[in-house]
C-alpha cells in the first residue's frame, strides 16, 4: 500500500528524533489514512520526496540499497513520462547499474562526469551531525567516491536509522580490505581498538548479514563476502557506540596498511529525508543556508 504522508516539516535543526514538533493536528483522518506503514512505504515515501530535487540534465549518483532502489525506480518512471530529460546516472554498484538499466535510467561513470549534481542515496545509521554509517551492503567504497563528488548528497532513510551516535544500532561499521594477508589486517584493527569496551569484529562471508560475532582469524567454512571491487569486508562492532573524535577514528583506520575504505560517512550529506510512523516527513539540513526547497 501507499504510506499515509499528509504533511512535510523541513527544518535546519538537530535530527528530530532528539526534539518535539509543536504541529497543528491534521483533520480526522479516514480509515485508510490511519493505517500504520510499512517500513518499505517509509522508504518509498522518503525516495520519493528526495526525487522531487532531480531537474534534466542532471548528473545524478545513484545509490544502492532497498531505499535507493525506490528512488531509482521514480526517476525512471519520470524519464519515461518526459517529465526528466537528459539525466545522466552514475552507479555506486553494479547492483545499481543493474537497477538504473532496469528502470530506463542511462547510465555514464566518473571518469566520464567527475562532478556529480546530486546523489540520493539511503543509510544505515544517521546521528544528530547528519555523520553516517553506510556500507552494510558492500558498496561503500563507490558509494563514497560518487557522493563524496556530490554537489548534494541527499540521504533518505525511515526513523530507524537515526541513532545518538554512530554505531549505536549495534549492527556493523563495514571496512572494505584487500583480500592478501586479509587476517594480518583484522588483528592490526583489533590492535587499533583494544582497550574500547564491547568491541569486536569478524571478516564478512556469503552466508552473513552483518550481525555480530567474535572475532575469529580463521573465517569460517562460508566463503568470504567479496565487493564489487573484488575485496573483502571487515565487519566492526562497538557494543555502546563509537565514543571519541571520529575523524581521529577514521584517519586511525585508513592509516592501516591493507585497508581501502570504511564505512563511516563524515560531513558528506547534504540533507536528510525522514519518513516518520506518523507518515510526517521531515527534511534536516546541516545548517539555514539550505536552498530554498529545504534540501
Amino acid at each position: 500500500m501507499q504510506a499515509a504522508c499528509t504533511r512535510t516539516v523541513d527544518v535546519a535543526i538537530p535530527l528530530p528524533h532528539l526534539l518535539m514538533f509543536d504541529l497543528e493536528p491534521p483533520p480526522s483522518p479516514s480509515p485508510l489514512a490511519t493505517m500504520v506503514p510499512s517500513q518499505d512505504d517509509l522508504k518509498r515515501v522518503a525516495a520519493h520526496r528526495a526525487v522531487e530535487l532531480v531537474e534534466s540534465g542532471m548528473v545524478i549518483g545513484l545509490g544502492t540499497g532497498s531505499t535507493a532502489a525506490h528512488a531509482l525506480d521514480r526517476i525512471g518512471d519520470l524519464i519515461r513520462s518526459g517529465a526528466l530529460r537528459d539525466v545522466v546516472g552514475i552507479p555506486t554498484s553494479e547492483w545499481a547499474a543493474a537497477r538504473a538499466a532496469a528502470a530506463g535510467i542511462p547510465v555514464s561513470d566518473l571518469n566520464a562526469h567527475p562532478v556529480v549534481d546530486l546523489s540520493i542515496d539511503g543509510a544505515d545509521e544517521v546521528d544528530p551531525a547528519l555523520n553516517l554509517v553506510k556500507g552494510r551492503g558492500g558498496s561503500l567504497l563507490r558509494e563514497k567516491m560518487v557522493e563524496g563528488t556530490s554537489r548534494r548528497f541527499v540521504v533518505i532513510v525511515d526513523d530507524s536509522k537515526l541513532v545518538p551516535r554512530l554505531a549505536a544500532s549495534g549492527l556493523a561499521v563495514p571496512v572494505e580490505i584487500i583480500p592478501f594477508g586479509w587476517a594480518l589486517t583484522l588483528r592490526r584493527l583489533q590492535s587499533l581498538f583494544d582497550g574500547v569496551p564491547g568491541f569486536n569484529l569478524k571478516l564478512r562471508t556469503a552466508s552473513i548479514d552483518a550481525k555480530a560475532t567474535t572475532f575469529d582469524e580463521k573465517g569460517s567454512d562460508s566463503e568470504p563476502f567479496v565487493t564489487d571491487n573484488k575485496n573483502y569486508i571487515a565487519d566492526l562492532f562497538f557494543e555502546n557506540g563509537i565514543h571519541g573524535d571520529l575523524r581521529v577514528i577514521s584517519d586511525a583506520i585508513l592509516r592501516i596498511t591493507g585497508v581501502v575504505e570504511h564505512g563511516l560517512f563524515l560531513g558528506l550529506a547534504s540533507s536528510v529525508v525522514v519518513a516518520q510512523k506518523d507518515g510526517v516527513v521531515v527534511v534536516v539540513v546541516k545548517d539555514k543556508a539550505a536552498t530554498s526547497n529545504g534540501i
